[in-house]
């Protein structure tokens, strides 16, 4: 990393309990804004993804032991921030629970990372992403009518409204602390997330258009101007001229019928439009409707496979992905004009960490 640009969050100290799923990611955007990350893990743990678990100085301690909690409780004394993603009370009955921990150290901040959150009549249960977006109506939002709705991976639940949200909280506490001194408990629950992404949705359910049912709202695929066409080789053009001037441009370049040019927004014509359009893409491979859309206001776009986003032209020229030691991965984000993050070695030297951070003189703690 350069020396001159260390990252908006440079000097900031993280300890994360290693975990699965949401948390590492959490962890992975605030080491790639500068923060040093050092993971807790069990002996013997190996990495599981090397570019989500990057940018980390690695530690085992076996904090079933009264040594290992010991030590924890040594380095955390020097962190700003704990980073765990256990179920409601395992820390606790660790002796490591923000009580203790937040108790010996007011200026702590002491994220929590689960699925539930840490109170209601699910907080202890066993639970993944696709069980969290379904009580949201995340879930019911996404597929065809009549049909099992679609688990969008879990970008919906474990990323959207779980790591992005931890990691804005942490960093809004951090900001906090500034004014009062003073640390505190982030409880960033998937379900918090989820139902906060769905607030668009949420407030404009008086609108037919912008209705979250499956084969309603314009934008879950119901609309023939927003949505998804199989070319005549296999491959998809994704669709998205909502405005009428957009959507003009997309009838002219592709000749369609002008017929489609009028009742754009009416829902009772978005059936008819789509099989209309569904055969004019049919009739041309992928990269022939590209020459054509390709730089327009049409709004249209390549359906990429991830395997080959690397190599599309536009995350190309904004270096979406970097190669670093060996291995591909994705760029930092967002990206800041004055302080830019980095993608920064990984590796087993937490102990090293831990004695670098007892060494240096900090403020009053």
């Amino acid at each position: 990393m350069n020396e001159h640009h260390p990252g908006p969050l440079a000097g900031v100290r993280i300890v994360e309990f290693a975990g699965i799923g949401p948390a590492p990611h959490c962890a992975m955007l605030l080491a790639d804004m500068g923060a040093e990350v050092l993971r807790i893990e069990r002996e013997g743990t190996a990495v599981m993804n090397p570019v989500v678990e990057r940018a980390r100085q690695r530690l085992a301690l076996d904090i079933r032991t009264e040594d290992g909690r010991e030590r924890c409780r040594e380095i955390i004394a020097r962190a700003d921030v704990v980073l765990e993603g256990f179920r409601p009370g395992v820390m606790e009955r660790l002796g490591l629970g923000p009580d203790e921990l937040c108790g010996a150290d007011p200026r702590l901040i002491y994220a929590r990372m689960t699925g539930w959150g840490q109170d209601g009549p699910l907080a202890k249960t066993a639970g993944h992403d696709i069980g969290y977006i379904a009580i949201t109506g995340a879930l019911d939002a996404i597929g065809r009518p009549g049909e099992p709705p679609i688990p969008p991976q879990n970008l919906v639940g474990d990323f959207g409204g779980g790591s992005l949200y931890c990691a804005l909280g942490i960093v809004a506490a951090l900001f906090e602390r500034e004014r009062s001194g003073k640390g505190q408990v982030v409880d960033a629950a998937i379900v918090d997330g989820a139902t906060s992404l769905m607030s668009f949705f949420f407030g404009a359910r008086h609108l037919q258009q912008l209705s979250a049912k499956r084969g309603e709202g314009m934008l879950g695929g119901a609309a023939h101007f927003y949505r998804s066409y199989e070319c005549a080789d296999g491959r998809y053009i994704a669709v998205g001229a909502i405005e009428p001037q957009f959507y003009a441009e997309l009838l002219e370049k592709i000749g369609a019928d002008e017929a489609l040019a009028q009742g754009q927004l009416n829902p009772a014509n978005w059936d008819d439009y789509t099989e209309r359009l569904a055969e004019l893409f049919a009739g041309k491979p992928l990269s022939d409707w590209m020459d054509l859309l390709d730089g327009s206001d049409a709004c249209a776009a390549p359906v990429v496979p991830l395997e080959e986003a690397r190599d599309h032209p536009h995350l190309k020229a904004r270096g979406n992905y970097v190669e670093h030691g060996g291995t591909w991965h994705t760029a930092p984000a967002p990206r800041f004009s004055r302080t830019p993050g980095a993608i920064r070695e990984s590796g087993e030297d937490g102990e090293e960490l831990a004695r670098k951070w007892a060494s240096e003189e900090r403020e009053p703690r």
